[in-house]
């Protein structure tokens, strides 16, 4: 089997991870891999040793001459099916070129956002199969009119290897100058409004005046960092609060957190969840989306309804306060994580999806 992938983002994140454990396990099992993605993507690089990479211009919703370039790539490349794996116009661009390239195509949902019911019912009819990484996003589809019999959920997955390893608290503390006793918050996310930094922002001003010796780390970057500094500084936070930017060593760190925080008002699944509890680092999230399935609430962590600051307080609170809770929620977390989030358990899940499409491609070309 030959599958042509594309991956429309340029930065290395959540989604393109999963792009790259995918190609690597579908290489494992045999499956010969081609990836399309823009140039000068970081994907291209994690994804070399796995799928042979085409960079292809694309820029965005607008670009419909991206349909050309991807029907030439199909043409060219003869795969037996087109999995499409980001936004950014590669979505609906790429269902049309696979369409007029006459190969099946599937594409995977990581976004919980709803769209408008007429353009989800004629933008979803381009696809065999519809992949959505949570079953809070295949609820979403299924309330814009996606037929069942097209959707299929395969859960995001994470390689927790890098994540098990302890952490030298010492070190952790000279490279985020924190202090020895410092009870630390870490949220890992872009500084984008849907992650609702805002209100974790709003539940420190709760808690900090109590707590000295609580410390805030933000990894990530987006266009939301002046206006949070800004936010910091007005609220007396900026001094507990660090802006520590995208780190590509974050592995080496997250087990160094006591709590991590991720207050999004929406999420597919939310892969930093899975990462920090791999670390065994107990979790806040909100009630939505998919991060009830990433979060089993009391046990791994606590689930706050969206926007609820008194909640979302009271939850940090107990975690902050409770060195023990910490401990053997953090456990549990990452007893789960590698039990229900394997990465062979993904690609599996998908290919037994391409498989599918495949058969009941076969199945119309006999009747």
């Amino acid at each position: 089997m030959k599958v042509l992938h594309v991956e429309g983002g340029r930065h290395y994140y959540g989604g393109a991870r999963q792009v790259v454990y995918l190609l690597e396990g579908l290489a494992r099992r045999g499956i010969d891999n081609v990836l399309v993605c823009p140039p000068g993507a970081a994907v291209a690089e994690h994804a070399q040793p796995f799928a042979e990479v085409l960079p292809t211009p694309l820029r965005g919703d607008l670009d419909a001459v991206f349909v050309a370039r991807l029907r030439a790539r199909i043409r060219a490349a003869r795969p037996d099916l087109v999995h499409l794996h980001s936004r950014r116009g590669s979505d609906v661009w790429g269902g049309i070129a696979a369409r007029l390239a006459g190969v099946p195509s599937v594409l995977s949902r990581r976004v919980d956002n709803r769209e408008r019911a007429w353009a989800a019912a004629v933008k979803y009819r381009l696809y065999d199969r519809v992949i959505a990484i949570s079953d809070g996003i295949r609820d979403v589809l299924l309330a814009e009119g996606v037929p069942t019999q097209r959707l299929r959920c395969v859960r995001s997955a994470l390689d927790a290897q890098p994540w098990l390893q302890p952490v030298d608290r010492a070190a952790f503390g000279r490279e985020f100058g924190l202090e020895d006793d410092a009870v630390v918050i870490g949220v890992v996310a872009q500084l984008i409004r849907r992650k609702g930094h805002r209100h974790l922002f709003d539940a420190l001003k709760m808690l900090h005046p109590e707590r000295p010796r609580l410390r805030v780390l933000l990894f990530g970057q987006g266009p939301l960092r002046g206006e949070l500094e800004a936010r910091a500084l007005r609220d007396g936070l900026s001094s507990i609060v660090r802006f520590v930017g995208f780190r590509d060593d974050l592995p080496r760190w997250m087990g160094g957190l006591d709590v991590l925080a991720h207050p999004a008002d929406r999420e597919g699944l939310g892969i930093a969840l899975l990462q920090a509890q791999a670390a065994g680092v107990p979790v806040v999230a909100s009630r939505a989306g998919g991060m009830p399935e990433a979060v089993c609430d009391g046990v791994t962590g606590f689930l706050v309804p969206p926007g609820d600051v008194a909640g979302l307080a009271d939850a940090l609170r107990r975690l902050v306060d409770d060195p023990a809770l910490r401990r053997s929620m953090g456990a549990a977390a990452r007893e789960r994580v590698l039990e229900r989030f394997s990465v062979d358990c993904m690609v599996d899940g998908n290919l037994a999806v391409y498989r599918e499409v495949l058969q009941a491609r076969t199945a119309q070309r006999v009747a």
